[in-house]
This record gives structure tokens, C-alpha cells and sequence, in this order.
């Protein structure tokens, strides 16, 4: 536990003092900055000001002791470590919209920062607070302002930070989970304590800030409730990116140090150390460790009633794990080699079995699922991994990947990705051969499966429209705005592998909507190109020397064919949109 919390603090140490805590630093300066003072003259006391600001008299003439930055700081690592376990857990069970704390934190920035403008309504901001015998003494605003700022605050990305995000996301929270998550928040949270500190020590000792203590606390207000703004609309974004990464290297260090591998695994739920030692692609078959089993599933689909796959009801068969999502381009054009193995080596002891973990959120619906198992008639077991619960415990990153496990129940082969289909149905054919050497097997069928490989070298890399995983948006006007409906503009000339948008779209977090006059223009070098789309309406592609084509769209997210030739060329394309056409993922063979 040690050696864990140790992980902890130094992974949250070095994201705190990382670009991506700049925008917190000015809020937690003035916030620290708005605690109690020295009064104005040796020998008196000083006043009880309106609010949280000047909360009680205290002595005249020497600094007084100021807990404000420190129950700030208590009030972001309660929250932090609170939401990143457990928020989409209370956010479901409340029925709530997944930003519903982040725009939550901002209220409660913007309030605090109107406070310190105008006194009295932060005497009623903080007024049912009072009621709490252990907190209300001093600064009650302070430890609220934390719980705020602590769903506000995104640290970096790194692996303690993934271990503790992914437990949270499939639930798999114990108590190492726990110290990791706590020892992360308070290692970050340490160099804001530096800041609010500084703030606290220069409102009590400098004279000048005394005498001026009612202008700096309304210059606190106004810039927190400007970078509330700044935040609400992620202006603060641009900055973060033009910034070097200056803890990169830390950062790597961390990931690479194995003592930390080791022991951020568990902490994650991982119980398969051994799957880490098998190397992906491999043309030879490992021994990678007993096939973790199938866990956190919502629904079954393929199976006798609706009942769980077990790896330990299939012991004796050969096992193939499939990882796919079923609007991931790559894994519809997979599917075609794993229904041919399915018909070819089923009744030879091979049993393939998908789990579905949805890249997007339309992928949890299990009437989408069903859609896509019937559309592409898979007629082996599908389990639904609506929490990444499988995933985890088998370590994957990818869509699609494939886990070939032994009669015995041991993984033997790992494959992340497209492609190498012959090398991987050679596998099954020896795993099937040392579990009946009696057996007699067909041709193998590699070769005679039509499928086209899709993201081949030199083809455009596939590209996300919605805010969260958006990539490759090169436009003359416009930004990507959560939640909004923003006007774009097109590029004239698309700079290659990009795309840009043009009039009116509503952005969301995974995809965007046309609105009014809503076209894309998409450079791409591709022989075929998908777009996954959704609603109900047309989509007219135009392409330079080519005649117009126009795709009726109907239903879920599904992936349409735009181009489909026999070479790879570098064209420009431009598409216009009905009115409520959902746009996900472009994707290139």
C-alpha cells in the first residue's frame, strides 16, 4: 500500500505542477488571497465583514492564522477523488447528463466569484452552510469552492491517472483503487496549496493589499467568474496546446518505471499480469496465462436463453475473443474472416466468442447490438461490455483484437488490429490439431474470403467529427463548441487528410448535427471511404469529374459507403447534409 500511495503522489506531484493546471492557478491565487486579515491599527480588532471574505474579528496588528487555502485545497481532493470514482455511478443513478458536475463546478465558480463583487449575496451563498457545527466557523465558502473546483479540474493524462479513470469507468473500485486515486489528488493538489497559500500570506502582510482589500477582492471576482467563461466555452484549451510539455518526460519515465507497471495493474482490476508478456502479432503461439473470464456483461446475445459464455464451460475447445464495436469500420471488415472460421471450424472444436465494447455511447444500446449481429448474421455468442469490465480484465486497447486461447484454457496468441488473417487462422488450426491430433481438417479458407482491408498504408487515418475525439478539422470559421450550434466555414482548398465543415451544425460530445446549410469538405487518399451516420434525411456527395451520388440515411449510427474503387487516389470530396443527419467517423481503405 506503501508503494502504491508513493506512485500516487509523485504521478499527482508531477501533473500539478504540469501545463494543464495553469487555468486553475489565478482562481485558487485570489481565492486564497480573500481569507481573513490583519485590521487596520495595532490595538483594535477588526470587523466581521458581509461573507465568507473577512469571516469573524480577530486581533489587530499581526497576521492572523488563515485556513481558507487549506480546506480549498481539502475541498478538491474530497471531489476529485470522489466524481473520478464514482461520478458516473451517482450521475446514472440520479438520472443526470454526464456534464452535469462540470457545469455544476462552474455555477459554483461564478457564484463565489459575483460573492466577492457584491458581499452580501455572498453572505447568502454561504448562509445554509452555517448550519454545519464543524465547518461553518471559519470560511465555509472555502471548502464549497473546493468541491467546485474539483470537478472542474482535468489533470494530464498519464498511467496513474488512466489506471485510476479506467477503474472508475468499469467499476472495478477496491481499496487500492482508493489510496491510488486519494494519493494522486493530494499529490496534485500540493503545488495549489503553494498558490493559495501565497495569495492568503499577501492579502495578511502587505500593506497595500489591506488597504485596498475591498478592490483586489472585487478584481478576485471578476477574474473568476472570467475564466468560468473561459472554461464554460474552453478557451483555455488553446493556451494549454500552444504551451510545451515540460513534465513529458516525467511523465514517461513513470510509465516506463516497471515497479509502477506492476503496480498500477491490480489497482485497475487487472488480474492477467501475465497477458502483458505475450507479444501482440506474434507469428509463433506463447504462453501467455490462464484467458481471464468474462466479466461485468450486460446481455448475451447467441447464447441457450439468453445465458452467460464461460471460458470454463468451453474448456476443451478452441477459444477466439473478439473485441469489436459495431460501427468500427475495422470490425465490420474483419467480421467476414471470423464468420468464415465460425463456419468452417465450428463443428472441429473452434467456439468464437464476440464481446461487444462500445467505442461510442449509441453502442451500448442492446437493440443497437442486436441490429448489427443480425445485419451481419454472427450467429456466435455476443457478449455485451457496456463498462469495459471484459476489456480490462484482458488488457486490451484496441478495436478490433483478437485472443486465441487453448483447449486448456490458456492464452496462446494475441492480435490488435486488422490484417495477418492467415497467420492467425494457421493458429487455430494448431491449436485445433494439439487438442485432437485425430482430427481432420479442411483447405484453409484465408484467400477466399472477400474483404477489404480498411486504414492500409498511405490511406488517410481515420477521422472523429464530435468534440470529444475530434481530429483532422482544418476550416476557415468556426470551432468546436460542446452543446452548441456553431457556424463553419469551408476550406476552398482542403490541405490533405483533413476535412473542414461549412454552415450551421449542433456539436455533441461524439458527433455533430446538420442544421442549416451544413456541408463537409474531406481531402482524403483512399480507395473506398465510410462515413457512420445516423437520423433520417439524405447525404449528397460531391466529387470533382465524378457524378454526384446522394445516400438516403435512415435509423442508428450505421456506415455508409461513399467511395468504393479499386486503387487509392488523393481526391477532394464535399458533402451536403439534410437537416438532422448525425455525422460520427470517416474511415478509409
Amino acid at each position: 500500500m506503501i508503494t502504491l500511495a508513493f506512485i500516487g503522489l509523485v504521478g499527482g506531484l508531477i501533473t500539478g505542477v504540469s501545463p494543464c493546471v495553469l487555468p486553475m492557478l489565478p482562481i485558487i491565487f485570489f481565492a486564497g488571497s480573500t481569507g481573513k486579515t490583519s485590521g487596520p491599527g495595532p490595538g483594535g480588532r477588526a470587523s466581521k465583514v458581509d461573507g465568507d471574505l473577512l469571516v469573524e474579528e480577530v486581533e489587530v496588528g499581526r497576521p492572523s492564522r488563515d485556513f481558507r487555502p487549506l480546506k480549498i485545497i481539502a475541498g478538491i481532493i474530497v471531489s476529485f477523488s470522489l466524481f473520478t470514482l464514482a461520478g458516473s455511478v451517482i450521475l446514472s443513478a440520479l438520472g443526470l447528463p454526464d456534464d452535469f458536475l462540470r457545469w455544476g463546478g462552474l455555477v459554483i465558480l461564478t457564484l463565489v466569484g459575483l460573492g466577492l463583487i457584491v458581499p452580501a449575496l455572498g453572505h447568502l451563498i454561504e448562509k445554509p452552510f452555517y448550519r454545519l457545527p464543524k465547518i461553518n466557523k471559519n470560511n465555509n465558502g472555502a471548502f464549497v469552492l473546493g468541491l467546485g473546483l474539483g470537478t472542474l479540474y482535468v489533470p494530464c493524462a498519464g498511467p496513474v491517472l488512466a489506471a485510476i479513470t479506467v477503474a472508475g469507468a468499469t467499476g472495478n473500485v477496491g481499496w487500492r483503487t482508493v489510496v491510488l486515486t486519494v494519493s494522486f489528488a493530494i499529490g496534485a493538489a500540493l503545488p495549489l496549496l503553494i498558490f493559495a497559500s501565497a495569495g492568503s500570506r499577501i492579502s495578511q502582510r502587505v500593506k497595500a493589499y489591506r488597504d485596498h482589500a475591498r478592490g483586489f477582492r472585487i478584481g478576485g471576482g471578476i477574474v473568476m467568474i472570467l475564466l468560468a467563461v473561459a472554461l464554460a466555452f474552453n478557451v483555455t484549451d488553446a493556451i494549454q496546446r500552444s504551451l510545451p510539455s515540460y513534465t513529458s518526460g516525467l511523465e514517461k519515465k513513470v510509465a516506463e518505471n516497471k515497479t509502477v507497471q506492476g503496480a498500477l495493474a491490480p489497482a485497475i482490476g487487472n488480474s492477467s499480469t501475465d497477458l502483458a508478456k505475450c507479444t501482440p502479432g506474434a507469428a509463433q503461439l506463447a504462453s501467455c496465462g490462464a484467458a481471464p473470464e468474462f466479466r461485468g456483461t450486460q446481455k448475451w446475445f447467441n447464447t441457450p436463453n439468453g445465458q452467460p459464455a464461460t471460458i470454463a464451460g468451453l474448456k476443451g475447445k478452441v477459444v477466439l475473443v473478439d473485441f469489436w464495436a459495431y460501427s468500427c469500420i475495422n470490425c465490420q471488415r474483419a467480421t467476414p474472416h471470423l464468420l468464415a472460421w465460425d463456419k468452417t471450424y465450428r463443428s472441429l472444436g473452434l467456439e468464437i466468442v464476440g464481446i461487444h465494447s462500445p467505442e461510442f455511447a449509441f453502442e451500448k444500446s442492446a437493440g443497437n447490438v442486436q441490429s448489427a449481429i443480425s445485419k451481419e448474421k454472427i450467429t456466435y455468442p455476443v457478449g455485451q461490455d457496456n463498462n469495459l469490465a471484459t476489456w480490462t480484465a484482458y488488457r486490451n486497447q484496441y478495436w478490433p483484437a483478437k485472443y486465441l486461447v487453448d483447449a486448456e484454457g490458456t492464452v496462446r496468441s494475441i492480435k490488435f488490429g486488422e490484417g495477418d488473417y492467415g497467420q492467425t487462422e494457421n493458429q487455430i488450426r494448431q491449436l485445433l490439431t494439439a487438442a485432437n491430433p485425430e482430427i481432420k481438417l479442411p483447405d484453409p479458407v484465408d484467400g477466399t474470403v472477400e474483404a477489404d482491408t480498411i486504414g492500409a498504408d498511405g490511406t488517410t487515418p481515420e477521422t472523429y467529427l464530435g468534440y470529444s475525439r475530434s481530429t483532422n478539422l482544418n476550416g476557415t470559421l468556426g470551432k468546436l463548441t460542446p452543446n452548441k450550434a456553431v457556424a463553419f466555414g469551408l476550406n476552398p482548398a482542403q490541405p490533405d487528410d483533413t476535412f473542414s465543415l461549412g454552415g450551421t451544425w449542433a456539436v455533441g460530445t461524439q458527433s455533430v448535427t446538420s442544421t442549416k446549410n451544413s456541408q463537409a469538405r474531406l481531402n482524403y487518399q483512399a480507395a473506398k471511404v465510410f462515413h457512420v451516420l445516423s437520423g433520417q434525411g439524405t447525404v449528397t456527395v460531391a466529387i470533382p469529374g465524378e457524378p454526384d451520388k446522394t445516400i438516403t440515411i435512415s435509423g442508428t449510427p450505421n456506415a455508409y459507403q461513399l467511395v468504393d474503387k479499386e486503387a487509392a487516389e488523393r481526391k477532394t470530396m464535399t458533402l451536403t447534409y439534410s437537416p438532422g443527419i448525425s455525422a460520427f467517423t470517416f474511415s478509409f481503405g
